[in-house]
């Protein structure tokens, strides 16, 4: 009897060791794993491989942290991007996963979007290490990476291996044409993330060694890396904005990055699979003039692309937090290490971002008179910092004067020919919050009352005629998706990126010091954040 009663005891421990142990609610993520990890592991890159290696070992044996009791179920979150119906409004940032390594372990914890990479042409090793450091008192971290990459080749086939496993386990096999299938959507899942409601985001670069000044060979690196990993995309993301790549964010002016995207828009809609990934493209916080955020906007609107990833690291150096609060000697040394900061102190200067490229992207493109098409009205753009040389004529008041001189020439958004998406497409988020107003209306035809906080559009499938670069952007006026990532720490500063008009707010610093429990903590609090609105 007391062998019984000892194996039943042991039986239970273990089960409610497992289920705890892979809950992301339990608190033993934040407050034991994280710290271990920074006692054992001094270098703060040797302590992101190491959890990656733990995470990626745990899912192979299918004890992994993973969101328990299906808390987006009740749709209380769920938005619409590029005509998917996602789970929740949170990502994952590009960084968390370099080299594609741990997708689906991301995925798990409760994100509805995961960005891995970014991945360029060629490997390529990044700068010498030490290249990552911590800054524990303000959450904050400094990198120089340089974008390290073992190259989109590799990248491609370690995603391709996982949609062959994910094929053989659905019951489709594991050849080319069991592939197929599933790129094809007859899974029934998005072709990238494998999962249904989610979606995976793939970042790519261009290598340090390929000239800046070389437009052309620039192109080809980012077309290069889609013509290999797009079929495993849901969403391409180009990155112009690394502060750890001499040149990269250069190439943010107009014409070099209309010419680099209309090229990666092309290469995407060339993919072979039914429906075609969604383009964005990720810029800095540091390019914050009003010429410099309206010259991408009009990159957007001219490339054609499908949205905007607000925010990066920034080479700035912000005050510590609270106000007065004095760093250690340690800490003060680090502050001083070159590379990109990424903290809470970039929430305030993310969402004033993200409401100037809402108000300016929802303005459309310049028509041929030189007037904004799809513009009702006038609006006040939101002002940012001033440009050093008042001199400098910003095209962002050059536009409010032609819509203001030719607002009696109203044009309404259409969709883009070959629509196939019903109209509730373009009422998106979902998420119910009475208070919160939106930037773009919803669908006149809603039966609800309650103001989605953004909408989006994307026709995801082949276009009804070909394309060339003359075409791109020459089409009706779609809305463009936002996305907010830098300093986002928390439900309440989630929710409002999401009213000042994001679709998804992404997540990187948050997750590094929180745990993977994070996602479900921001969740948890924008949902006790909305009941308390309502209330």
């Amino acid at each position: 009897m007391k062998n019984i009663l000892l194996s039943i005891s042991i039986a239970l421990s273990l089960t409610f060791s497992y289920y705890y142990i892979t809950d992301t609610r339990a608190g033993i993520h934040q407050w034991v794993v994280v710290p271990s990890l920074r006692w054992f592991y001094n270098d703060a890159e040797d302590a992101h491989e190491a959890g990656t290696r733990a995470l990626k070992v745990l899912h192979s044996f299918g004890i992994h942290p993973r969101e328990r009791g299906r808390p987006d179920k009740a749709g209380d979150l769920q938005i619409k991007v590029f005509g998917h119906n996602l789970s929740n409004p949170i990502g994952t940032s590009a960084g968390i996963d370099k080299h594609a390594d741990v997708p689906s372990p991301l995925l798990a914890l409760g994100p509805s979007i995961v960005e891995i990479g970014g991945a360029t042409p060629y490997p390529q090793e990044g700068n010498p290490k030490p290249r990552v450091f911590r800054l524990p008192s303000q959450n904050a971290l400094i990198n120089r990476y340089g974008l390290n990459s073992e190259g989109a080749d590799f990248v491609a086939m370690r995603l391709r291996q996982r949609l062959r496993e994910f094929a053989y386990t659905e019951g489709f096999g594991i050849d080319n044409t069991a592939e197929q299938q599933v790129l094809n959507g007859e899974a029934g899942v998005p072709p990238g993330s494998l999962v249904e409601g989610k979606l995976l985001a793939v970042q790519i670069a261009k290598n340090k060694f390929t000239l800046d000044d070389d437009i052309d060979a620039v192109k080809a690196d980012y077309v290069y890396c889609v013509d290999q990993l797009a079929k495993y995309a849901d969403i391409i993301v180009v990155n112009v904005s690394s502060p750890n790549t001499p040149g990269l964010r250069g190439l943010q002016k107009v014409e070099p990055l209309t010419n680099i995207l209309r090229g990666v828009v092309l290469a995407a809609k060339a993919t072979d699979r039914k429906t075609k990934p969604a383009v964005m493209v990720k810029v800095s916080p540091d390019e914050d003039t009003d010429k410099q955020v309206s010259g991408v906007c009009e990159a957007v609107w001219e490339s054609g692309v499908d949205g905007v990833i607000v925010g990066n690291t920034t080479k700035r150096r912000p005050d510590p937090l609270p106000p007065g609060y004095k760093l250690s000697n340690k800490e003060a040394a680090v502050l001083l290490e070159q590379g990109g900061y990424s903290g809470p102190q970039l929430f305030e200067r993310t969402l004033s971002l993200v409401k100037r490229y809402r108000r300016l992207l929802d303005k459309g493109p310049l028509n041929q008179a030189g007037n904004v098409s799809g513009a009702d009205e006038a609006l006040d753009p939101v002002s940012g910092p001033k440009p050093a040389d008042d001199a400098e004529a910003s095209l962002l008041r050059k536009i409010e004067d032609r819509v203001r001189q030719g607002a009696d020439r109203k044009t309404s958004l259409q969709t883009t020919s070959g629509a196939q998406q019903d109209e509730t497409s373009m009422a998106q988020p979902l998420i119910r919050l009475p208070e919160y107003s939106s930037l773009v209306s919803s669908s006149p035809n809603s039966e609800s009352n309650i103001t989605p906080l953004s909408a989006s559009h994307h026709l995801n499938g082949p276009s009804a005629q070909p394309e060339d670069e003359q075409t791109l952007g020459k089409k009706p006026a779609t809305s463009k998706v936002i996305f907010a990532t830098g300093g986002i720490t928390n439900g309440a500063q989630a929710l409002e990126v999401l009213k000042a008009g994001a679709s998804v707010a992404m997540i990187y610093t948050a997750l590094v010091y929180g745990g993977v429990g994070t996602i479900s903590r921001i969740k948890a609090e924008m949902r006790d954040e909305m009941k308390q609105k309502k209330a």
